[in-house]
């Protein structure tokens, strides 16, 4: 498949793809099929792409790509991962600090040359520290965001990045204060991992194609929250966060959720999940207090507000595309990132919402509220079989049933073919023939 995908190696046994005829039964062959591509990352290893030299061109007009700073000795390094930094040429003291998080077969160069961070790090004046795995500890050099061994306080690859940022305030002179962290897909469900385990560590967290804290535990479970996602309660997911560090009252980590509308990998029920963790974490509601739309691709944004007004969590939907990284290339004020691996996608640069999201890009006037602040509306026309495995209704005794409004579709199958509209976002309604 041509986007990165999230970490795991293949499940032992795995068959390799078969041909087969049409229906139901060749849909989920070549879905497994894809599926193994994607766990032992042969769907992104083409020529030219993830294995690239950072010295070779860029394309679509983005910076010159400049090497990263290699940092040893950040500490005990229990999770064998690998330190790098960008740099601003003029660092001011006490600058802020944003952790990035590749996704599987990537680097960290890869993700710094492609992702935009550097841009707005050199431009609004904050050093990012990239973490980077290697095949000693995933074959695929995914973060091991579903092994405990990885994901608990104290421990593993968790461990490991957790010293990165110390080092970074002793060597760098950052601000404890101003900690924040993203990824992308493995990354991300790895920034979930990070903002649960040490939520004193991270002032907010950008999590992009990514997987709620707690929902993988082992390559079988892994599989099923990539898809068809994991459905659990709020309070459940909650739990989850707050068991990761007991004894923990806050204040939380504010959290992004970037996801594409199309993503067949990490399914899209995955960002109404990590939607429902972080809002019940800060014991908010799931409907959200004020929606818009950002970017030229109409990104639907929607956000849940603090008592005092402030965005504490948002779910950016991007129209269009499928599993990776938003960027939009160019020289703009809200252009960034490079096309030129199969990693990243041509549609918004995320990474200037995700900086203005940390507070890091001097902008201090809110953005303003729509009124009324109703969800921007979404049509999708596809059979019940498809709307399950999207997220978009659930199957109990062979039926399915729309979610949020749980209203009856018919036969869980591919022959049964109904449109939904989702407004506010998660809530779903029959509205065959009527949506716009």
């Amino acid at each position: 498949m041509p986007y990165v995908m999230p970490s795991h190696p293949a499940p032992p046994g795995a068959p390799p793809p078969r041909a087969g005829r049409g229906g139901r039964w060749s849909r989920g062959v070549r879905r497994l099929a894809a599926v193994v591509a994607l766990v032992t990352g042969a769907a992104l290893a083409g020529p030219g792409t993830a294995g690239a030299s950072p010295a070779e061109p860029m394309a679509d007009g983005a910076r010159t790509a400049a090497a990263l700073e290699r940092v040893t000795a950040f500490g005990a390094n229990p999770g064998n991962l690998n330190m790098y930094v960008h740099r601003p040429p003029a660092l001011p003291a006490n600058a802020p600090v944003v952790v990035a998080l590749h996704g599987c077969t990537q680097s960290a160069q890869v993700y710094s040359d492609n992702s935009g961070l550097d841009t707005f790090a050199d431009r609004h004046g904050f050093l990012v520290v990239y973490a980077e795995t290697t095949t000693a500890n995933n074959a695929n050099k995914c973060f091991n965001w579903f092994q405990p061994g990885d994901t608990r306080r104290g421990r593993g690859e968790a461990a490991s990045i957790r010293q990165m940022v110390a080092h970074a305030a002793t060597a760098y002179g950052t601000d404890v204060d101003q900690v924040h962290v993203t990824g992308l897909s493995a990354g991300g469900a790895m920034t979930s991992v990070m903002l649960a385990a040490y939520p004193e560590v991270f002032a907010a967290g950008a999590v992009v194609a990514g997987i709620p804290y707690g929902c993988g535990v082992d390559v079988v479970s892994a599989f099923g929250c990539m898809s068809p996602g994991t459905d659990r309660t709020p309070a459940a997911w909650a739990q989850a966060v707050r068991d990761a560090h007991p004894g923990f009252t806050g204040p939380w980590p504010r959290v992004a959720i970037w996801h594409g509308d199309n993503d067949p990998t990490v399914v899209p029920r995955n960002a109404d999940e990590l939607r429902d963790q972080w809002t019940a974490v800060h014991g908010l509601g799931q409907s959200p207090d004020r929606t818009s739309t950002v970017g030229p691709n109409s990104t639907r944004r929607s956000e849940y507000l603090s008592a005092g007004g402030g965005s504490v969590v948002e779910v950016n939907r991007v129209p269009g595309i499928a599993h990776g990284t938003p960027v939009d290339p160019g020289t703009g004020g809200e252009q960034c990132g490079a096309t030129g691996t199969q990693h990243f996608i041509d549609s918004i640069c995320s990474s200037h919402w995700i900086t203005r999201f940390f507070g890091l890009d001097g902008s201090t006037a809110p953005e303003p509220p729509v009124d009324p602040p109703t969800e921007p509306t979404a049509c999708w026309t596809a059979d019940n079989y498809e709307h399950v495995r999207a997220g978009r209704a659930t199957t109990t005794g062979g039926h399915v049933y729309a979610k949020g409004s749980g209203q009856h579709l018919g036969l869980y199958n591919t022959f049964v073919t109904h449109t939904l509209k989702e407004s506010p976002a998660g809530h779903y309604v029959l509205a065959d023939g009527t949506c716009p």
